[in-house]
């Protein structure tokens, strides 16, 4: 079955995001001053050959615990769907 997999990778909030920040603090200037706290991250998309969605799962983990994501930096949530 192939599956699909929407990951979001987000600075960990303990860090400092200077690219939300550098955003956040631009909000005013284009008249949206009640924005405010802006992070920004990566939204990644990927299909995975898997007999199931738990096996799907599992290599997802893997992919962003070795490679997407940098623990020591950035944390990250998923789903995985059947892909039609």
């Amino acid at each position: 079955m192939t599956f699909r997999a929407e990951i979001d990778i987000m600075p960990l909030k303990a860090l400092l995001d200077p690219q939300g920040k550098a955003v956040g603090n631009s909000m005013a200037n284009i008249g949206l001053s009640d924005i405010s706290n802006v992070r920004i991250g990566k939204h990644i998309t990927l299909e995975i050959k898997a007999t199931s969605k738990e096996d799907a799962s599992e290599q997802v983990e893997a992919a962003c615990k070795q490679m997407l994501a940098n623990p020591v930096m950035e944390s990250f949530v998923f789903e995985i769907f059947n892909q039609a």
